[in-house]
């Protein structure tokens, strides 16, 4: 907080005689309220000075209550009282830090702040103490626990802190700046340049800040920006302190003199700041080093001496030499000085390592209100109270007597009266008892969730008992007439849920929801509601070929992401994916942001989103995203100018495969037609009105409402140029061509679609009973028997298919549509009754679509609802994943993944099942697009890459990259190791038997990853070490466990190589395509958080070399101490470190398995677990282990 460059250097030495213990000539006879006692010597003692009980202090004068030696013989260079509690705070200049509770001076808290720099300054705040040394600023606990470490920038020499609201932190020092900080993130968010360096002193007031620099001068800014309004040029030589009350300002230094040096000025400057210059100096009878305005009845101005002079006096006034006190310090000097916020309390601290406390009252109050002060509880010792037998009220029966005689007691009750009546347990829920299953003499069944979790409700009245009708209603048929409103959504459609173990998801068991070898996605990433859609997309051919074949240089394209996702999904043989980076880069795009796309978590969670209608602006959104990412790269000129419908003329895939030319024409009343063309990617269904007063609704076939919907015509307000004004106009669509994909939005999203669906379902299900009842029944065609997991596979959950009838349940899409635009008659579209198209209508331009997926909305009140999928999958997927050729049908709801019926894709029970997505797909349409995938990722991803950080220098390189004759090769070894921060904590309840259940994980974010050389001349030097910049707030930087430090992610103030995820995801795909083999420990969850798929012969994970079945994990820490005799992560981790010790772990395992000696290999594990056992899996200092870290793995090798 102060300046002492200019005070004399022989000060430093704190030499005790330096200076008198007063003025010469000063006696102290000259004040009766001076005590006598305190310029006698004082012996100190460590462990404080005690104050005499006969100490008096004149109420309204400042006398010393307490004296409390620290450290002795440690300058005490900060004294602080915590506005907060009633605490006083002091740092000395080894950077030790001690608090004392109240006027007695209690020691509370003591710990170190820093290990060498001494403490500049101290400020409290309501969750901790914020601690500032040279070029670091810390909170801690006034437990002592650190709330955050922050350390300032190279070279910076930190002397004041301000805190300007409780989240604002403004720093300044000996540099041309004041850094603001923000609180709440530990992160710096701007610099303030300011033109004279050296801001040794800050204060504030209502209007401006003010700041006293070293040089003497002392500046007055605006609050706001920080811009100098008025400057005062205080003491020619330097500032040692000043202070701001009222209008006044008052400021004590040094001044220059000459050759001479600087010398201490006995004036002290006062400035009027409603004038803005100075008053007469006021002249003092000590040499000012400290000054305080006290404001009580007046404001006075406490003025302190180095040698421990204090005196008082009005800034506009004469000081008298009455009004001198002492501070005993034995000789020392005085380092540091404080008021309390109450002004009853001073404190001083000196050289010798002593706090002095004087105060103006004996009941001194550090604040005026003040919190109440968390101590320590006393140790409680149980004892019987005293007892005095002469008193005649005594009750003799605290004395226990034994019972001498059989004669019943009064406290004996009957035996029927005391007989146990338990309350009665609540039944069972039925549907509990309906879904369960018993293995052995357990029954296991899901929770229906009728009641709250882990609790039973109290309730005397048995008719209290009654549950909601709702929940209790069994799972009944579709179609069930009784009670048409109760319907129960069957299982395999539910919202499934990953059950979170100790071990994350390593037992979940994924295998019982989907049993092909098809990959499913993971749901509990945030937005994962698109997870139907993109599978919709990846089994679409041409899509797939496209994503994996574009590769660009921006950041965050979908349509790169999508194509790695499609690579994972491609290589998975049943195990389920998850689509995070695909999030993380559709989180940041604008527009998706705008069109509401984007939920936060409480909406997901809590059911609020309307998925149907957030599916459906999804699929159009990513149509037309998928649309201009392409087209940028195909033709970038063609793009640049396309017209203001945002999909522009130009031809890309998706324009190929979606786009739809059409031709919109405006017809005013005046007679005047304008007419557009445009291309759309998708259509929307539009239903007709119906009349308010008939409400029956009519009978209407799919494939009409089909084609109103895209030859749309309709009535409304627009501009007429010739009108000159707004006019009724009919607008009219006409299209000019078919698409290769026909997607529907089936927009059934109010109650009035819904029955509009449902009666056409009626419609649809009665015309097939009556031409049932008029043919005779056909026996149906069974499900191919190596498509059905079980027998009862074929009859759905839910869902009975007996007749040909039954399957026309609740159906009124068609599973094929024939569409063809005839030159008189335009569209046409109709079911298609036969399977092929006759020579005619091929002549005639017509097309076959195929039903391909259906999007539904489960509406299930227990969950909140989801989003499923009807895909019907092609051959060409059948044949890379099984090596046969078919098509089927399958459900797809996140990771569940079952082959269903085709009728059952169609099957549209609006209670509980609302369409929501339809796709056509042209018959045969796969030929004219080229889908052969080339891997767009070249070696030249592994070379030189510059930096996103401004400040990374070449002399702070940690990695030399790959040259050209270094490229790697298939299988060779590359070490990996990665290191992650928090996006989102964990989110858990703790259960009644005291376990802890998992909900929702933590979302992590990878943010280093190392490679290493794994052979050759420079094994173990590293090829890649990349900090990954993010944009998403970091919620924990896991320092102890990853070694990431604020800061290092940030492109503005990070020193390290920072490169972009995709920029480091392209090198880990090109070494995982080459066939490199990855070594590493715990590499599963390595790859799960960067969202990489590796076949399992490219991982080699010590963490399961050296691991014995049904044993516990050992750590790599263990594994390096004691087959390397290495101690790494003794403070924090180092991906580096940890990927050159897997390899060199790597080595010792190819070591004692060479030539296959599994039986001593095993006796090496063996030792291994057993000296893991006695040590408790810790790791013993290598230099103090007797030896025990290089001869505990030699002692097994005779084994």
């Amino acid at each position: 907080m102060m300046n002492f460059d200019g005070l004399d250097p022989g000060l430093g030495e704190y030499a005790p005689g330096l200076h008198g213990s007063l003025e010469p000539g000063l006696d102290s006879s000259l004040d009766p309220r001076l005590d006598p006692s305190l310029l006698q010597g004082v012996e100190l003692d460590p462990d404080g000075l005690v104050v005499p009980e006969s100490l008096h202090i004149v109420e309204g004068m400042y006398s010393e209550l307490h004296s409390v030696a620290a450290e002795v013989g440690i300058p005490v260079t900060a004294t602080y009282f915590d506005l907060q509690e009633e605490l006083l705070w002091m740092g000395n200049h080894r950077g030790h830090a001690s608090s004392f509770f109240g006027p007695t001076m209690g020691r509370y808290s003591s710990f170190q702040v820093h290990l060498t720099d001494d403490i500049r300054h101290i400020q409290s705040m309501d969750t901790g103490v914020l601690f500032l040394t040279k070029n670091n600023l810390k909170c801690i606990t006034r437990g002592g626990w650190i709330m955050f470490d922050y350390p300032a920038e190279e070279g910076a020499d930190m002397h004041s802190l301000l805190l300007t609201d409780n989240n604002t932190l403004l720093m300044g020092g000996l540099q041309n700046y004041v850094a603001e900080l923000d609180l709440t993130t530990v992160q710096e968010t701007q610099k303030f340049t300011v033109e004279v360096p050296g801001v040794a002193i800050m204060r504030q007031s209502n209007r401006f800040f003010f700041c006293g620099h070293t040089s003497g001068k002392v500046s007055l800014r605006d609050l706001r920006t920080l811009k100098m309004e008025h400057e005062f040029d205080a003491f020619s030589g330097s500032l040692s302190d000043f202070d701001v009350h009222g209008n006044l300002l008052a400021a004590c230094g040094f001044s220059s003199r000459g050759l001479n040096g600087l010398s201490c000025d006995r004036f002290l400057m006062v400035y009027d700041l409603r004038m803005m210059r100075a008053i007469t100096p006021l002249q003092v009878h000590v040499d000012p080093l400290f000054l305080r305005f006290i404001p009580t009845y007046t404001s006075r101005l406490a003025i302190i001496s180095q040698t421990g002079q204090c005196q008082f006096c009005e800034p506009t006034g004469l000081a008298s030499l009455a009004d001198i006190f002492h501070v005993n310090t034995v000789g020392q000097l005085l380092m540091s000085f404080d008021v309390s916020s109450s002004k009853q309390a001073l404190s001083f601290g000196d050289s010798g390592g002593c706090v002095h406390l004087w105060s103006s009252a004996p009941e001194v109050s550090f604040n005026s209100y003040s919190r109440e002060t968390e101590l320590a509880l006393p140790c409680l010792v149980d004892s019987l109270p005293q007892m005095d037998w002469n008193h005649e009220l005594m009750p003799l029966s605290l004395i226990p007597m034994p019972l001498t005689s059989a004669e019943p007691l009064l406290s004996d009750w009957a035996t029927n009266l005391i007989s146990p009546s338990p309350r009665r347990a609540p039944p069972v829920d039925p549907e509990i008892l309906r879904t369960m299953k018993t293995v052995g003499f357990i029954g296991y069944a899901p929770n229906p969730r009728t009641r709250p979790r882990n609790q039973v409700p109290y309730k005397i009245k048995e008719i209290e008992l009654d549950y909601d009708n709702y929940n209790q209603v069994p799972e009944s048929p579709i179609g069930r007439d009784e009670e048409p409103h109760l319907y129960m959504v069957p299982k395999k459609y539910r919202k499934v849920t990953i059950k979170y173990s100790k071990l994350g998801l390593e037992d979940f068991d994924f295998k019982h929801y989907n049993r092909t070898l098809f990959a499913g996605l993971e749901p509990h990433i945030p937005n994962a509601y698109c997870n139907c859609m993109i599978q919709v997309l990846y089994f679409l051919e041409p899509i797939r070929c496209l994503v994996q074949n574009h590769l660009c240089q921006k950041e965050f394209c979908l349509a790169c992401e999508l194509g790695f996702l499609f690579h994972m999904l491609d290589l998975s043989r049943g195990d389920p994916c998850q689509a995070s980076n695909f999030l993380r880069a559709f989180r940041t795009i604008p527009e998706a942001s705008a069109l509401g796309l984007i939920l936060a978590d409480s909406d997901e969670q809590t059911g609020k989103a309307r998925l149907g209608r957030l599916i459906q602006s999804w699929n159009r959104f990513i149509l037309a995203q998928l649309h201009q990412e392409t087209l940028e790269q195909e033709g970038p000129q063609a793009y640049r100018g396309a017209s203001s419908s945002g999909l522009g003329s130009a031809e890309s895939v998706i324009g190929r495969l979606f786009g739809c030319e059409v031709e919109n024409s405006s017809l005013c009343r005046c007679g005047k037609e304008t007419v557009r063309s445009s291309m759309t990617l998708l259509f929307t269904m539009h239903y007709p009105e119906q009349s308010s007063l008939d409400k029956t609704i009519e009978e209407y076939d799919f494939a009409d409402i089909l084609k109103k919907s895209i030859c749309l015509e309709q009535s409304t307000q627009a501009w007429c140029d010739n009108c000159e004004k707004y006019q009724p106009t009919v607008q009219t669509r006409n299209i000019r061509c078919l698409p290769d994909v026909l997607v529907i939005n089936c927009e059934v999203n109010s109650s009035k679609e819904a029955e509009f669906w449902r009666a056409q379902t009626e419609y649809v299900f009665n015309s097939a009973l009556k031409k049932e009842a008029a043919e005779p029944p056909k026996p149906k065609e069974p499900l191919p028997t190596e498509w059905c997991l079980e027998e009862e596979l074929c009859s759905a959950e839910g869902l009975t298919f007996d007749t040909q009838a039954e399957d026309m349940r609740h159906v009124w899409i068609p599973l094929s549509l024939k569409m063809c635009i005839s030159k008189t008659q335009g569209l046409e579209v109709s079911r298609l009754c036969v399977g092929e198209l006759t020579e005619s209508e091929e002549a005639e331009g017509a097309s076959i679509y195929d039903l391909v997926v259906t999007v539904s909305h489960i509406q299930d009140p227990r969950t909140g609802g989801n989003l499923v999928a009807h895909i019907k999958v092609g051959e060409t997927y059948h044949q890379r994943k099984e090596g046969v050729t078919h098509q089927q049908w399958y459900l797809f709801n996140d990771f569940l993944i079952e082959p269903i019926d085709k009728a059952e894709s169609v099957q549209f029970d609006v209670n509980w099942k609302v369409p929501a997505v339809l796709y056509y797909v042209r018959r045969n349409y796969n030929a004219k697009y080229d889908l052969r995938i080339k891997n767009p990722i070249e070696p030249s991803v592994l070379l030189t890459e510059a930096s996103l950080a401004r400040k990374q220098r070449k002399s702070h390189a940690t990695f030399i990259p790959l040259m050209m004759s270094e490229m790697p090769q298939a299988s060779d070894l590359v070490g990996l190791d990665a290191e992650f921060v928090t996006l989102n904590q964990e989110e858990a309840e703790l259960r009644s038997d005291g376990t802890k259940s998992t909900i929702k994980p933590s979302q992590m974010s990878v943010a280093r990853i190392t490679c290493v050389r794994g052979q050759g001349p420079n094994e173990g030097v590293p090829f890649i070490d990349d900090y990954i910049s993010t944009q998403e707030q970091v919620v924990d930087y896991l320092t102890q466990y990853s070694g990431i430090k604020p800061g290092d992610l940030d492109a503005k103030i990070s020193s390290k190589h920072l490169t972009t995820l995709k920029s480091t995801y392209l090198k880990l795909r090109f070494l995982i395509d080459t066939g490199v083999r990855f070594v590493g420990h715990g590499l599963q969850k390595d790859f799960r958080v960067i969202n990489l798929m590796v076949p399992k012969d490219q991982v080699i994970d010590t963490v399961y070399l050296f691991h014995m079945p049904r044993k516990r994990m050992i750590s790599l820490r263990f594994l390096a101490w004691y087959f390397l005799d290495l101690k790494i992560q003794s403070e924090t981790h180092d991906s580096t470190e940890d990927a050159r010790t897997a390899l060199q772990l790597y080595r010792k395992y190819l070591e004692l398995s060479h030539n296959g000696r599994q039986d001593e290999f095993r006796k090496v594990l063996k030792a291994l677990y057993e000296k893991g056992r006695k040590l408790d899996w810790k790791v013993l200092d290598i230099d103090s282990s007797d030896g025990q870290g290089t001869a505990v793995f030699p002692s097994v090798m005779g084994l």
